[in-house]
């Protein structure tokens, strides 16, 4: 198994159990010198995309996976790796049990650009649901879409 670090609407507990339903939650954590943000406006069905970048003093939250084999493959279609719309990064996710390597998906484009409304709202729940502190859920919910 591999590590996977889900950020923003893959933190919804129910999709990722569609997803890759052979592959458990782990822990929570957090990115070190990278932020969320959302680009590729073109790209998206409702607007821009989430997506992080390194930023320097910046943490997000995420969820940490054990992702199974035969899990991998369904996920790099959703994020839609094989149309170079997202691409898989190595990262360092700091947990309360140390520090460890995983994957995630960035964003195969610019930043910039707004989510949509409801994709907003959606990325705000996913990430209230998981565990995130209460601080960084509210900014990202006043985030301008």
């Amino acid at each position: 198994m591999s590590l996977y670090a889900a950020y923003a609407g893959n933190l919804d507990a129910r999709l990722m159990a569609r997803r890759a339903p052979h592959s458990p939650l782990r822990a929570t954590g957090w990115l070190n010198d990278w932020r969320l943000t959302f680009g590729g406006e073109q790209l998206g069905w409702e607007g821009a995309l989430a997506t992080i970048v390194e930023g320097p003093l910046d943490q997000v939250f995420v969820g940490l996976y054990d992702i199974a084999p035969m899990d991998e493959e369904s996920l790099d279609r959703w994020e839609g790796v094989g149309l170079g719309i997202y691409r898989r990064v190595r990262v360092r996710v700091h947990t309360l049990d140390g520090e460890k390597q995983a994957w995630t998906y960035v964003l195969n484009d610019y930043e910039g650009g707004l989510p949509s409304a409801r994709y907003l709202g959606e990325v705000a729940d996913a990430v209230e649901s998981a565990g995130a502190p209460h601080d960084y859920v509210m900014e990202l919910r006043k985030r301008p879409c």
